[in-house]
């Protein structure tokens, strides 16, 4: 990373950037903020608010961007709380252990990281489910709830724009992973718990999945209908033909889609037939999706 180190007391400055240089980062030096905003290309800025007589807000403004540490001798409202008010992410108490400054710069890099990180999840999310979100009045929502419907994508919709809504995080459980029931049960409480593949669990399973769900946050999603819960159940039909979305399917998500959702209909043979598949490919396809075959 490249490091900008605003510091008057050039031993202390050079000490910092010589360990730092040693890490792998690039550290440039300067005593005054004047000169601190001539650039704002760093990553991270190590701001002393000890240098007297000097404004550190314009600093503070400049480099908005990067990551703002302050180093500071004592703590009062002018070094800390102001500053970190104006936008500075932290600050550490001089002398200290550079392990720990080093920390502090690994943390708040991993934070705008994984900040970016989400919004672009987000800005897709919004993208991918402009097309197929449905209007709900989600405050009035109470969970556990059902959503069936023959095409994921409506209820994915649903189930993340509930937590936007609520403003909660979001914690994705696949009914077809072994370990999905203790995942059920340990969740948080705080997190909206988003299940689907319910069409592929267990008739003698689904009463331990029912009392499982209740009193927690949970969003239950199948692609077939749903008749057999005391639970409220929401039906999202879609207004066109699953193709008609502006998808194209790729070749294994047609064939799950077909087996999860006609195998009910059509014995193996015709289906196999029906897909240009043999039985065995057909047998082979259901366990590498790990979907039940219905009796």
């Amino acid at each position: 990373m490249k490091i900008l180190i605003i510091e008057n007391e050039i031993y202390l400055a050079q000490s910092i950037a010589t360990k730092l240089g040693e890490l792998g980062h690039m550290c440039e030096m300067c005593t005054s903020t004047k000169d601190a905003i001539k650039s704002n290309n760093y990553d991270v800025v190590l701001l002393s608010t000890n240098i007297n007589g000097q404004d550190f807000h314009p600093v503070i403004e400049t480099f908005k961007k990067s990551i703002v540490i302050l180093m500071v001798s004592y703590i009062s409202n002018d070094t800390v709380s102001k500053p970190l008010a104006a936008g500075a992410k932290d600050y550490i108490l001089k002398p200290f252990m550079i392990e720990e400054l080093v920390r502090k710069i690994d943390h708040y890099q991993d934070y705008e990281r994984l900040k970016k990180r989400n919004l672009a999840y987000e800005t897709y999310l919004e993208h991918t489910f402009a097309a197929v979100s449905q209007d709900y009045n989600h405050k009035e929502i109470e969970l556990p709830v059902y959503i069936s419907s023959s095409f994921q994508k409506y209820a994915d919709a649903f189930a993340f724009n509930h937590a936007s809504t609520k403003n909660q995080p979001i914690h994705f459980v696949s009914l077809s992973n072994p370990k999905a029931m203790n995942e059920i049960e340990s969740a948080s409480l705080n997190s909206i718990i988003y299940v689907v593949d319910y069409q592929t669990i267990k008739k003698t399973d689904k009463k331990a999945f029912c009392d499982l769900i209740a009193n927690k946050q949970v969003i239950v999603a199948s692609t077939e209908n749903i008749d057999d819960v005391d639970y409220n159940v929401i039906t999202i039909k879609s207004e066109n033909n699953i193709f008609d979305q502006g998808d194209i399917l790729p070749i294994e998500d047609y064939v799950k889609f077909i087996v999860l959702n006609y195998q009910h209909k059509f014995p193996d043979t015709e289906l196999s037939k029906k897909l240009g598949i043999s039985r065995k490919s057909l047998w082979e396809k259901r366990k590498k999706y790990d979907i039940v075959k219905k009796k």
